[in-house]
């Protein structure tokens, strides 16, 4: 077990067996704490470097190459870049968690793409919004062509977002605020493609699917999660926390979203609500829902060689390459 701080006294919130918050306000997190350095990872080739690109907040990302572009005879055209948002419950994991580390080891190689993955600042210490406005500066960051390998290697007109869990339904938020601000985007010549919500963390007042039975325990705890991660929020249904009630829902400024859900997970229903609240929409993209059968949350994370998390990454490929084979 990692633990990333420790502390006495009350407990007084608990989120599953990953995070508890005493009564001093200390936060103990046992998951998520474990780091991996950048580096030139030995199996894949791919290198990774960190640049903080906010000082006052320590908003921070980790860069990555896939090894055709560290060979200047053989990278002749810019690649697809991906703007990855981590997930942990908003409140743990950060960019450098080995199971994220190695996971965008992998599908950078795979992909053959540049990938930017983000450190958001986390709740309880920052509830919400921060991570969502933590993401934007990033996004900002990466379209303002910020480090010279997006500046020199990336192709800012095929831009994707992806995201699990948390992070999905932070990749959820960057679309619609891209949708929101497409005059500035257009000027700065990027063009956001597509976003991937892995799992995402969506929420609601009233159950809905499974919740009503089998995952009912699963519901309280995710209801639970929101009220800690965002102590101002005043019900389930707004916005941020269920899509299917956002009025901006058909803003998203992208042409492609493909949802992933899989079957064990307790968030699948949220996954489902999503994908026929956007077919319901005006929005004027083409909307995927994909399901894994037999896995259960974020299994690709922890289960990376497995059957499933295989197969797994080579749908992702396929989506981020599809302009590059029409």
């Amino acid at each position: 077990m990692s633990v990333e701080s420790t502390t006495g006294g009350e407990i007084v919130h608990a989120i599953w067996d990953i995070l508890r918050i005493h009564k001093d306000g200390s936060v103990v997190r046992l998951m998520g704490c474990e780091v991996a350095p950048a580096s030139i990872d030995p199996q894949t080739g791919v290198q990774s470097k960190d640049v903080v690109i906010s000082p006052e907040t320590a908003i921070s990302v980790r860069l990555y190459l896939p090894k055709s572009a560290l060979n200047p005879s053989t990278h002749k055209l810019k690649l697809p870049l991906l703007v990855y948002f981590h997930g942990g419950g908003f409140c743990i994991a950060t960019a450098s968690f080995p199971p994220y580390h190695n996971f965008l080891n992998s599908l950078v190689a795979a992909a053959n793409i540049v990938a930017i993955s983000v450190d958001y600042r986390r709740a309880p210490e920052h509830p919400l919004p921060t991570a969502f406005e933590d993401s934007w500066e990033a996004v900002k960051w990466v379209i303002s062509a910020g480090d010279e390998w997006v500046k020199n290697l990336a192709d800012l007109e095929r831009l994707f977002f992806a995201g699990d869990s948390a992070g999905g339904n932070i990749a959820y938020r960057m679309s619609i605020r891209v949708g929101l601000e497409m005059e500035w985007l257009s000027s700065s010549g990027a063009k956001l493609v597509g976003i991937v919500l892995v799992h995402p963390l969506f929420g609601g007042e009233e159950s809905i699917g499974s919740e009503l039975e089998v995952n009912a325990a699963v519901k309280s705890d995710y209801d639970n999660l929101w009220r800690i991660v965002w102590p101002s929020v005043k019900s389930l249904d707004d916005p941020i926390i269920n899509p299917s009630m956002d009025p901006n829902i058909a803003r998203m400024g992208c042409e492609r979203v493909l949802v992933c859900v899989a079957e064990k997970d307790g968030l699948r229903d949220r996954g489902w609500c999503f994908y026929d609240a956007v077919k319901r929409s005006v929005w004027k993209g083409t909307v995927e829902i994909v399901k894994t059968a037999g896995e259960d949350h974020v299994f690709h994370l922890f289960n990376p060689t497995g059957d499933n998390a295989l197969a797994f990454i080579k749908m992702l490929v396929s989506f981020f390459n599809e302009e590059i084979r029409n």
